[in-house]
């Protein structure tokens, strides 16, 4: 059956918040369900390319550089080392480098690190390609901590433009999606607004709404993914104030 859109798509879902702050890490950290196992695997997939990229602006090799980041979440594993996470000090992300830094300079010089896929990992880092990735990253000048700040921003974009789009497909929306899925984070000329309106067969109005709609769920997305791994509120504005910097840089 082919879909109808409605420019009436969701905005403010029941699941916004449904995950607040810090709940993603703790329950992580709890390692006694099969949730706890959901989370620890969501926050590996998050961090695993920054960290990566971030080994790799370190100077190692790229399978140096994927054995060591593996080696480095099966040892995050294995000591339980969210469990010493305290929320009230700092931001998850710049305590997740701080740990990186630690294995670095102590765990691999001393031989200890796992090497890949001797360890039963969370997830297995051959399903992607990160020297693929990381040969789009600029040549340039660029510390190791700002290569990992701005793949951490590129992904908390990435999880929240994700998530918007299942959301209209879940409500049967997902050629309304489509259509408009090109002004999420962009402001085009009125005559795209005309041409997408003239493809989803909607009036000019309805499908300005939509965009509208569309960029209000974004940005509480974006907000909803900060807030998982941040103490509260007020840290919330100041690590989207700090995205907002990263990727003008």
């Amino acid at each position: 059956m082919s879909e109808s859109p409605s420019a009436n798509a969701p905005v403010g879902s029941s699941g916004y918040f449904a995950t607040t702050h810090w709940s993603v890490v703790l329950l992580a950290a709890d390692g006694t369900s099969s949730q706890s196992e959901a989370a620890l695997e969501s926050l590996c997939r998050t961090y695993w390319y920054p960290l990566y990229a971030y080994v790799r602006r370190c100077g190692h090799d790229p399978e140096e550089a994927k054995d060591l980041t593996q080696a480095f979440f099966a040892r995050l594993i294995e000591k339980k080392q969210l469990a010493t996470v305290e929320r009230g000090k700092g931001k998850f992300r710049s305590w997740l480098l701080g740990v990186m830094k630690h294995f670095l300079a102590h765990e691999w010089v001393k031989g200890r690190a796992q090497k890949r896929g001797s360890g039963q990992p969370v997830f297995s880092l051959d399903e992607v390609d990160p020297e693929e990735r990381y040969r789009l990253e600029p040549a340039t000048d660029w510390t190791a901590e700002k290569i990992f700040d701005r793949r951490w921003a590129l992904t908390v974009l990435d999880a929240a433009a994700s998530r918007l789009q299942r959301e209209y497909e879940a409500e049967g929306n997902a050629s309304l999606y489509a259509g408009i899925k090109g002004f999420v984070s962009s402001a085009d000329e009125e005559v795209s607004y005309a041409q997408a309106a003239q493809r989803l067969g909607l009036s000019l109005s309805a499908v300005k709404s939509a965009i509208f709609r569309v960029r209000v769920r974004y940005q509480e997305l974006i907000r909803a993914e900060i807030a998982q791994t941040v103490a509260n509120a007020a840290e919330v504005d100041e690590e989207i104030r700090y995205l907002l910097e990263v990727l003008r840089d």
